[in-house]
């Protein structure tokens, strides 16, 4: 029996074939037992083969857009400032965040089978998971940034140093990382022992939760706990910061200084509007006990149509990412 296995042993089986964790006196679960996704097996072919197009189509604009702004925040040295130091991170964020999900859905909508392995469904979680909240943390530093250039412009270079900026963007890093290992290894350390099947496009915590045939409290008081310190802190600090903001944009007695002050803030402001405004909605909707093909719908929401305009957001509204890509197309 391996059921007292130390929780990073898990994290070494999502990447190799090994025993599957057990608990003691619990039925045993093997890992080629798996589950099925069934968001890709109710469709028809014809509608398993557009979603496979459309959902083609979104990787690749997300790929290439994320891709650009890398690119672009990394070469061109008028963007070498804090702000595009973590719209780069971001971009790559995004990309690490929707190849999670994204391949396994295009693969499941072409061949409309939606069966993954235990370690793989337990992988894809653990990065999804991971991922989101460092997103969060991610935008709270974008944030502070913000907060810094506008509320105390003259110590600005010396606050956010580049030594800084790394270390807020390591530090997410750690920090979430432990976390979420602890919450995988107790999410797949229950037993399965009914049915297998997730009505859901891909493995999230939640849906994972119901299918299992014992006593989850714990389970959904670390998710919870999980959601208040990696999503509703770093959402409450950044409505902070921003109200602090405002109240200083207000104070400037220059219209023109308003307006420049408020546009260094829009691209920011409507990315955390999108991530956040998502992520409401799928919690109120799963709260209200709708249905679960409801929630597997609004969750594509967040996941794929999120990361898609966050490049767009910025290169629309952000001046200097306009000028930096057309020197790095040639475009005059």
């Amino acid at each position: 029996m391996v059921g007292d296995q130390h929780p990073l042993s898990l994290l070494f089986g999502l990447f190799s074939v090994g025993i599957l964790p057990q608990r003691k006196g619990l039925e045993n679960y093997t890992a080629g037992s798996g589950f099925t996704l069934l968001g890709f097996t109710d469709h028809s072919s014809l509608q398993g083969f557009l979603c496979f197009t459309v959902f083609l189509a979104i990787y690749l604009v997300i790929l290439t857009s994320n891709s650009l702004i890398a690119l672009i925040t990394a070469m061109d040295s008028s963007l070498h400032s804090p702000m595009y130091f973590f719209l780069r991170n971001l971009s790559f964020l995004e990309i690490c965040y929707t190849s999670v999900t994204l391949p396994k859905m295009l693969l499941g909508f072409l061949t409309e089978d939606g069966r993954i392995s235990f370690l793989g469904c337990a992988a894809q979680m653990y990065f999804l998971v991971s991922l989101g909240s460092i997103v969060c943390l991610l935008l709270v530093a974008m944030a502070y940034d913000r907060y810094t250039a506008i509320c105390d412009p003259l110590h600005y270079s010396l606050i956010m140093s580049r030594g800084l900026c790394i270390r807020l963007v390591l530090g997410s890093w750690l920090v979430v990382t432990p976390v979420q290992a602890g919450q995988t290894y107790q999410v797949f350390t229950l037993p399965f022992c009914a049915s297998h099947d997730l009505h859901h496009f891909f493995c999230d915590v939640p849906p994972l939760l119901e299918l299992a045939c014992a006593d989850t409290f714990w389970n959904e008081v670390m998710l919870y706990t999980i959601i208040l310190v990696f999503v509703m802190l770093p959402f409450f600090l950044i409505v902070i910061s921003y109200g602090k903001i405002i109240r200083v944009i207000l104070k400037m007695p220059s219209a023109l200084d308003r307006r420049k002050a408020f546009s260094t803030c829009s691209s920011h402001l409507g990315v955390v509007s999108l991530f956040y405004g998502s992520a409401t909605v799928i919690y109120l909707k799963r709260w209200s006990r709708d249905s679960a093909d409801t929630d597997k719908y609004l969750a594509l929401f967040y996941t794929i149509v999120t990361p898609m305009f966050n490049p767009v957001i910025y290169s629309l509204r952000n001046k200097e990412v306009r000028i930096a890509l057309n020197r790095l197309l040639s475009i005059k």
